[in-house]
């Protein structure tokens, strides 16, 4: 049987018709709670087990996915690239950080500033083709005035 007095680490279920808990939502709790979340600190290897160690009542699926967006975030990936020393939940420095790690960083990072540059070109170029049509076109109808007066 549970105990009444419920650890305030312990997230509370959603009240009848109030909306579930998100990803977004639980990250923000861990930020709340946990310093190494809220300093954007290098997490330690199996980080999901200890969140899951202190709150066990988690939905490992959305934890999870609060998880990616934290470490996939590009705050948090600018810290792995320099980085030397993972931290636990409670802050404590663990184990080092390795130059695969932080060279994976760097590629995700790389990437992401390619596709974001690409994906700016590519609105720049539909304006600039916009443009181009609505200037052929309003030549076009001057044209068609033109010659359709004389007519």
């Amino acid at each position: 049987m549970k105990s009444m007095n419920t650890p305030s680490l312990t997230p509370q279920p959603a009240a009848p018709g109030a909306p579930a808990q998100t990803a977004r939502s639980l990250l923000k709790q861990f930020q709340e709670q946990f310093a190494p979340f809220r300093d954007c600190l290098p997490l330690s290897i199996g980080i999901d087990k200890q969140l899951l160690a202190r709150l066990p009542e988690l939905d490992r699926k959305l934890m999870r996915t609060a998880l990616g967006i934290h470490t996939g975030s590009l705050r948090y990936l600018r810290v792995m690239e320099k980085a030397k020393v993972r931290y636990d939940l409670d802050g404590t420095p663990g184990a080092e950080v390795t130059q695969v790690h932080r060279d994976h960083a760097s590629q995700v990072l790389q990437q992401r500033f390619k596709k974001e540059a690409e994906r700016k070109k590519a609105e720049r170029d539909a304006a600039a083709a916009e443009e181009a049509n609505r200037v052929r076109a309003e030549k076009l109808s001057q044209l068609t005035a033109k010659f359709s007066r004389k007519g």
